[in-house]
């Protein structure tokens, strides 16, 4: 993991601040402007188990809103892999959770970083945005997250409401049918800005 300025030693209250930094300097790197709230948060961890030593896989992590309740619902088990391309916000994230393997890399490294490590994720959270999902070059992302499950696995992807009938949005939910055995959608979060819900799939076809 790359080290990172002091200028983004920040605590929680001032994710925001940090991230909207980012996205100005970067927004290529930085898909959003804002953290997600904790009502969205929750229902991204859902599929999270309460019992055993599950492996999950954060994708564009950002500044940790979702690491937080990631670790809080694994409390100690298990192993949490948080895969970020912006180096600055890998370094930040490495530093509020010590307990969070942050790794600076893109998302679709993820094969490879799994068959580094031995392992298949039980759980893939994404904070992803459509683009990434289907790049204008390079493998669609889609199938490396599906290969890189369990059998059992089950992939979290959040998207805006404002965004869900754009062609982006209807390309990627027949590609989530095509991925995966079930795909199912959240109610609309009203509490978070702006309104979200979340695509969860499970069964990797």
């Amino acid at each position: 993991m790359r080290q990172t300025s002091p200028d983004l030693e920040v605590s929680g209250s001032a994710s925001g601040t940090s991230l909207l930094r980012e996205f100005l300097r970067s927004p290529l790197l930085t898909a959003t402007v804002a953290p997600s709230s904790r009502w969205l948060a929750t229902q991204m961890v859902v599929p999270i188990p309460e019992r055993g030593e599950p492996t999950v896989v954060e994708l564009g992590p950002g500044t940790g809103a979702f690491t937080r309740l990631i670790q809080k619902r694994l409390g100690g088990r298990g192993r949490h892999i948080a895969i970020e391309l912006n180096p600055r916000l890998a370094g930040l994230l490495g530093r509020r959770f010590p307990g969070v393997e942050v790794v600076h890399a893109g998302a679709a490294d993820l094969p490879e970083l799994m068959a580094e490590r031995g392992l298949s994720a039980d759980v893939v959270v994404s904070g992803l945005p459509w683009v990434a999902f289907r790049p204008a070059t390079g493998v669609p992302l889609l199938p490396l997250v599906a290969d890189s499950l369990s059998p059992d696995g089950v992939f979290t992807q959040f998207a805006y409401t404002w965004t869900r009938w754009a062609p982006p949005a209807r390309q990627y939910l027949r590609d989530l049918h095509t991925t995966f055995e079930e795909v199912v959608l959240s109610r609309t979060v009203w509490r978070n800005l702006p309104p979200a819900l979340v695509y969860l799939a499970r069964r990797p076809r």
